[in-house]
């Protein structure tokens, strides 16, 4: 999009009739999900720093960037179907059809599913879970992915390999320390199964989960943050080391070693 075709659609998106939550619905939101009204109600330039960021999206055409972009996923082998990546919202159907053929090459489009908030289920980590993924409430049960309070594809996957390393060292009675809380894994082992925050609210892997790096000098952010993924990679390994091979070595065994 151009600044123009932007600015219009973002007055679009503001102006359009939203559906209202019924009384019973919990109204708190997800940061990481918000509706783009919601956003675009921030700012007018909200959306173009959210799910409409250009950086790194060059158009090939021109070698120029965009003002802002809205990015489209294949959802089918023919590619004949596309979902628009971060576009959660409550237009009305009738609004989001008008709003949504603003965007230069949907002019014409046909919306086989209309836009809905959906709910996202999961428990209260901190009170349900033991640091193993278990529930305290029932021994030998453990929850993974996205209901444990991780949020996000990779997310969901690294919580799986951790419980089922932990159901493994169970069964073969070994016993077995949790990755440390400088590694992502460890961090978000931590905020499912011990954060203090309350309310409770899924989190996405991210570096602020990791505790500062260890020095007394000022970093630059860019250094701060290669100190915190270098620290990961060399605590991670060593945290594998410590692992019974027998953990490793099973042919249904987690792929630890293979998460970053």
């Amino acid at each position: 999009m151009t600044q123009e075709e932007y600015m219009a659609f973002v007055a679009a998106v503001c102006g359009a009739e939203k559906v209202t939550p019924h009384e019973f619905e919990d109204k708190r939101l997800f940061e990481a999900c918000q509706p783009i009204e919601d956003l675009a109600a921030r700012g007018e330039r909200t959306l173009c720093f959210g799910p409409m960021r250009p950086v790194g999206l060059d158009d090939p055409r021109t070698g120029r960037r965009p003002y802002a972009v809205v990015q489209l996923r294949r959802e089918d082998a023919h590619g004949e179907t596309y979902s628009l990546v971060g576009f959660q919202t409550r237009m009305k159907w009738p609004d989001q059809k008008r709003v949504l053929r603003m965007i230069p090459g949907l002019e014409n489009a046909e919306f086989l599913r209309l836009g809905v908030i959906h709910r996202n289920t999961y428990v209260d980590g901190p009170r349900a879970l033991d640091p193993t993924l278990a529930l305290r409430s029932r021994a030998g049960v453990r929850l993974a992915g996205q209901m444990t309070g991780v949020e996000g594809y990779v997310e969901s996957a690294g919580c799986g390999m951790l419980a089922g390393l932990f159901a493994t060292a169970e069964f073969l009675g070994i016993e077995i320390a949790p990755p440390p809380e400088t590694t992502m894994l460890g961090a978000l082992l931590r905020h499912v199964t011990a954060s203090a925050a309350r309310p409770f609210m899924p989190m996405n892997a991210n570096l602020g989960l990791l505790p500062p790096p260890e020095t007394t000098k000022r970093l630059s952010k860019t250094d701060r943050k290669k100190a915190k993924t270098d620290r990961a990679l060399a605590d991670r390994d060593a945290w594998l080391a410590t692992l019974d091979a027998r953990l490793l070595t099973m042919p249904d065994a987690p792929k630890l070693a293979t998460f970053r």
